[in-house]
């Protein structure tokens, strides 16, 4: 009796498996569309380095898999540092600039979190916050 109970209860077993079909191994559509994640927070604040400064204003900025966050402009903001490698040095400056003054009120900004999968901490500081809009255009714009 145990024999005709093991053997049915391996029957059941292999049709059970053989219904399940394959779990694994092949790609679905949806896989073609994976992306290294770019999420990041955007800090802005008066001074002249982030260690001796509290953050006045903050924003999350995510680009991958569509620009979104509580960044104003993340489109924008996203093209913009997906041509500059997610460097704030290399942001483009905007075609027309804004003219600003040289009185000097040092603003710093900082990019903290993931670029294109990869850990970022970057740290400018700006002469006063038009400059850092004339070189940052909609990126630090918040």
């Amino acid at each position: 009796m145990r024999n005709r109970a093991k053997a049915a209860l391996t029957g059941t077993l292999v049709l059970a498996a053989a219904s399940l079909g394959p779990l694994g191994g092949t790609a679905h559509a949806g896989d073609s569309s994976l992306y290294a994640p770019s999420d990041l927070v955007l800090t802005i604040a008066h001074g002249e380095d982030a260690a001796s400064v509290a953050p006045e204003r903050a924003v999350t900025l995510t680009c991958e898999p569509r620009a979104t966050g509580t960044h104003p402009s993340p489109q924008e903001a996203c093209v913009l540092l997906g041509d500059a490698g997610g460097d704030v040095d290399a942001i483009a400056p905007p075609a027309e600039p804004e003219l600003c003054t040289y009185q000097y009120d040092p603003v710093v900004v900082t990019i903290r979190g993931v670029w294109q999968g990869q850990r970022i901490e970057e740290e400018r500081t700006f002469g006063n916050e038009c400059v850092m809009r004339a070189e940052t255009g909609a990126v630090f714009d918040f």
